[in-house]
């Protein structure tokens, strides 16, 4: 159906797609991942004809119709229902001329057309992409420019699904969308009966919708068969043997250094020394997963308060005179883990403000710890940052009073060390803009983080250590957000937003996608109640939850002072070996040694890197353990 051949694009002097080369399989669903800023969106708009590659051909069947969305929201007096339904240009096209044709030949020409293509069908079917995507009958016969820019991506979205097109090109769809709209999303794209290339970063979504991964890295391009967490396997296995492999010459490196250092001022093996050196600087470096900066998220740790640290009783909240919430009876604790749950627009932002103290209760009572600090991320927060300024110049401006090394320990913590913080914010990529957000947010380690979409613009990867983070961190955390992996890696506590109040919703993740897609929780077919039926102690959960979570800070600490020791360890036997081998520029305390005793004390110190490495291999077995 796709072919991609010897794609390359350069953009401002880099190249960005080198040479990729792909055949995507007819009828597939494609996901295509990689890291931000690997180019994924840009090879979406050379498949879209909208970017002419610097070299390369994009093939299709002749005849194939794509659909794209544009970066333009659309705006106007038409109704979203009439934009779905102008997207079938050709129904359009004819039912506008079948009331004027006056051939009577070729007016029945045109119905049998109309019939063919199930024009009659087109408007219903138009409103059920409409409602699945969150538009009830008074919304989609409202005027587009009644809608913020968000929900009219929506109905771009719509129109486009309305239009079937053979290949269908969606970059990052559920960005604009709610939890309930993605899982209708899905289900609707698993029965699409054509061509699917999807930009995603949601792990779940992926698994259920694709049945290929296209992995952009380094410019190429490799098809995985399978959904997200297949290619995950398959990337873990290269990564286990490009790290044996590396090991291998890393050891054959250092035993040829070592050579030459011994018998090159020797004259009876200077020439085996001189051929040791050219098979040195032979050995090409093996490419590795590369560390990446982007990967970096460290919440710091609050000091302890006494719970709660909120608590709502009757409170109701709003904007001017009129209520959004009414009867909210909430209580946070310092352990908390809690996930706001509902469709878009019935208040989960407003209970997240009040919680946020943005907004006021203008009925009942909000009593809050008076020492509390809140950190709180919105999408808002990443779109006003001043693009002209630089990260240490955001964290200055707010750290006011601290000393530099303070602020950049700050930055430190969410990768920006050495020019990425003095990188205008305007040449960040979106995921390193939202990782400035998250570290302006909590740089006076606040004790309870309410994050509102904090994962639009993180990758996979950046979103799996988002996750650690979070659950690394020692405060409360309420989070709003449509990826359900991290919901379910994240909350111990679920509150249903919906019809004017906040209740708990007793179950997991998987019970509240049943229940959304009207369908009874497994749960609850076997004893009628979920996980308030099973005689599980809410408070009891919590407290193992917050348990496990400082057990897997405690192992993650050892880890880390493991990792430092052999550092040290690694650091002492190089200066072993430089007494050893180069006396003259050896450390003078070592240097004093004879050549046994430095076998010896060499043999002291690989001994304490084996006991070192064999706890830190015991420390990293019991994480992942733990984390299984």
């Amino acid at each position: 159906m796709l072919n991609l051949s010897g794609i390359t694009v350069r953009l401002g002097g880099r190249t960005i797609i080198d040479d990729a080369t792909a055949k995507l399989p007819p009828r597939g669903r494609v996901g295509l991942i990689g890291r931000n800023g690997a180019g994924k969106s840009t090879l979406v708009r050379v498949i879209a004809g909208m970017l002419e590659p610097d070299s390369g051909v994009v093939s299709m069947p002749r005849g194939s119709r794509l659909g794209y969305i544009a970066q333009e929201a659309p705006g106007g007096d038409a109704t979203p229902f009439e934009t779905v339904l102008a997207a079938d240009t050709e129904r359009a096209a004819l039912m506008i001329e079948s009331e004027t044709c006056e051939d009577p030949h070729h007016l029945g020409e045109i119905h049998e057309r109309l019939i063919a293509i199930d024009a009659h069908s087109a408007p219903s079917r138009a409103a059920r992409i409409l409602v699945g995507l969150g538009f009830d009958e008074e919304a989609q016969h409202r005027p587009l420019e009644s809608f913020s820019g968000g929900w009219r991506m929506r109905v771009a979205l719509a129109a486009l699904l309305f239009s079937q097109p053979d290949l269908l090109l969606l970059d990052e769809p559920s960005n604009h969308l709610d939890l309930e709209a993605v899982l209708w999303l899905e289900d609707f794209l698993k029965s699409y009966p054509a061509t699917i290339v999807l930009v995603s970063h949601e792990r779940d979504f992926l698994n259920n919708v694709v049945d290929n991964i296209l992995h952009l890295s380094g410019g190429k391009l490799t098809l995985y068969p399978g959904g997200y967490d297949a290619f995950e396997r398959q990337r873990a296995e290269r990564q286990a043997q490009l790290a044996s492999a590396k090991a291998k010459q890393q050891a054959q490196r250092e035993h040829l250094q070592a050579y030459i250092a011994k018998n090159s001022a020797r004259a009876s093996t200077a020439k085996q020394a001189q051929s040791r050196q050219k098979a040195l600087a032979k050995l090409q470096p093996i490419a590795e997963l590369i560390d990446d900066p982007s990967l970096s998220f460290e919440f710091p740790d609050p000091d302890e308060l006494r719970p709660p640290l909120i608590t709502l009783d009757m409170a109701s909240v709003g904007y001017s005179e009129t209520p959004v919430l009414t009867k909210l009876n909430l209580r946070l604790d310092p352990d908390d883990r809690i996930a706001l749950l509902g469709r878009n627009g019935n208040g989960k932002t407003t209970l997240a403000r009040l919680l946020a103290a943005q907004l006021k209760p203008m009925d009942g009572a909000m009593n809050a710890s008076g020492k509390m600090r809140v950190g709180y991320f919105t999408q808002y927060q990443v779109e006003e940052l001043d693009r002209s300024e630089t990260p240490l110049q955001h964290m200055t401006q707010l750290m006011k009073g601290a000393t530099q090394s303070a602020v950049r320990g700050q930055l430190g913590r969410f990768g920006f060390s050495g020019n990425k913080a003095t990188t205008e914010v305007g040449k960040l990529s979106g995921g390193e803009r939202a990782r400035l957000a998250l570290a302006l947010i909590t740089r006076d380690a606040p004790h309870m983080l309410i994050l509102d979409e904090p994962t639009n613009h993180l990758d996979v990867d950046a979103r799996e250590a988002l996750i650690q983070a979070l659950n690394d961190y020692s405060g409360a955390v309420v989070i709003v957000s449509h990826d359900r992996h991290m919901l379910e890696m994240t909350a111990d506590r679920l509150v249903l937003v919906d019809s004017g109040v906040a209740k708990e919703f007793d179950g997991s993740i998987d019970d509240y996608i049943a229940f959304v897609l009207a369908k009874e929780p497994a749960s609850l077919k076997k004893d009628g109640g979920g996980e308030a039926s099973r005689g599980v102690n809410k408070k009891d959960q919590r407290k193992a939850n917050a348990e496990a979570r400082e057990k897997s800070q405690a192992l993650r600490k050892q880890a880390k002072a493991l990792e430092t020791e052999l550092e040290k360890l690694a650091a002492q036997r190089k200066l072993i070996d430089q007494a050893m081998f180069d006396p003259a520029s050896a450390d003078k305390t070592l240097a004093k040694l004879t050549m046994t005793d430095l076998m010896k004390r060499r043999a002291q110190v690989e001994d304490s890197i084996g006991e070192a490495e064999a706890k830190w291999l015991e420390a990293n077995e019991a994480i992942e353990a733990f984390n299984a």
